[in-house]
């Protein structure tokens, strides 16, 4: 059975950083491209950042390059999203999930909130 556990999520000034964890069970981790993605209140969720298998290609949407970093440990079956700089925009439920597999059930999530 697929599952994701993300983690590491919590409230957090504007400016600051949070590092996301998620952790990936039932298949085979190495061999697929995995995403973070996030849902704000009131809006659809989105794909911000995926990382290749092997995790030489990253790619980001660009209203948080240059912020946020994608990573993958594939010993250990987890990816990884190093979030700096954390804008008020940037709240928002976050989520990891393999990109391009529909029928992957969703995690629980890790609610991200930045406010002063």
């Amino acid at each position: 059975q697929v599952q994701f556990a993300e983690s590491g999520g919590g409230l957090v000034q504007p400016g600051g950083s949070l590092r996301l964890s998620c952790a990936a069970s039932g298949f085979m981790f190495r061999a697929y491209v995995m995403g973070w993605y996030r849902q704000a209140p009131g809006k659809e969720r989105e794909l911000v950042a995926d990382i290749s298998f092997g995790g030489s290609v990253t790619n980001y949407k660009d209203y948080v390059k240059g912020r946020f970093t994608i990573s993958r440990d594939d010993a250990k079956n987890m990816v990884y999203l190093q979030m700096n700089n954390l804008k008020p925009e940037d709240t928002a439920v976050y989520y990891c999930k393999r990109k391009g597999q529909s029928r992957d059930n969703w995690g629980q999530g890790t609610q991200v909130t930045v406010s002063s």
